[in-house]
């Protein structure tokens, strides 16, 4: 359980009684682990990886993004605006959206 070691940590340090240090190991931990999690260069950012997902083609001017068809792994629904030419972005989880043209 990679948290355990965090969760121990914000209790000893909790006795310490100081909010900012206790902040500051957190995160100091939390960045020493992504930065672990970015060495492995074998391994695709998230970015990369969303990026690698093909644009969506809607029916109509607006679609709604929830990130998931299940809401506990979702994100709040974003209303996106296909209008544009190019694939419209969601700002939560990066898929792209683009209208469907039947001719």
């Amino acid at each position: 359980m990679a948290y355990s070691g965090v969760l121990r940590t914000l209790i000893r340090s909790s006795y310490l009684g100081s909010t900012t240090r206790n902040f500051s190991l957190v995160s100091s931990q939390i960045s020493n682990h992504t930065a672990k999690w970015m060495q492995d260069s074998s391994k695709k950012s998230p970015m990369e990886l969303i990026n690698e997902v093909p644009p969506i083609k809607v029916e109509g001017r607006i679609v709604a993004c929830e990130g998931d068809n299940d809401p506990a792994l979702g994100h709040p629904i974003e209303f996106i605006c296909l209008d544009l030419k190019e694939p419209a972005v969601c700002k939560y989880c990066g898929l792209r959206y683009v209208q469907e043209h039947h001719h």
